[in-house]
Formats: C-alpha cells, structure tokens, sequence
C-alpha cells in the first residue's frame, strides 16, 4: 500500500469490466488504483459517471467543453454537454494486473 497510495483516505480498488483502454494497456479484470482527491488534469485516465453509468477513459479538457477518450478504435470519444449527469469520480494512478495463468 505505501507503494502505491499516496492519500490513503481517498483512494480506492476497482476492478476494469470492458475494454475500452486496451491499447493503454488497461485490460478486462484488471485492478485500478483510483485516487479521488487529485485534481482532474488534461490527458488524464479517470473513472467518470455519466448519466448512471460509470466509464474508464483520458479526459480532454478544452476551454469550451470535456471529452472521454476511449484508447481502442471499436469505441467513440464522447462529448460531455451541460445536459449529461457527470462527474469525474477519481483519477487512476496505477493498474494491477494478473500474470498468473488460471488453472
């Protein structure tokens, strides 16, 4: 734990369902380290809620306007609008993976 949490208090594990950062290397079953306290910054993997549902994805934080960047090209980037119910829930700062092969 100390080598990956620096704010004990607020930060999480979570489990990646889905692959829509595979090609950052964020797999299905993998364990994310999210760290709610940071503040959100350009370029960024986050945990956002949006409208009920949560999703892993980099922000793109314009002057005018939000994006979730998928990093796989099955999935479309989404545009946040002032009409969509959404928060940025945390920011990952490490992922776990599992090396062991199942029996």
């Amino acid at each position: 734990n100390k080598e990956l949490i620096d704010n004990p208090s607020s930060t999480f594990y979570a489990r990646v369902k889905g692959n829509s950062m595979i090609d950052a290397g964020i797999s299905n079953g993998d364990i994310l380290v999210i760290d709610k306290s940071l503040q959100p910054q350009d370029g960024d993997t986050a945990v956002c809620y949006i409208d009920g549902e949560f999703t892993l994805k980099y922000i793109k934080i314009e002057a005018d306007a939000i994006y979730l960047i998928p990093a796989n090209p099955d999935f479309k980037p989404i545009k946040v609008t002032e009409e969509n119910d959404f928060c940025i829930w945390g920011i990952v700062t490490y992922s776990i993976k599992n090396h062991k092969k199942n029996r």
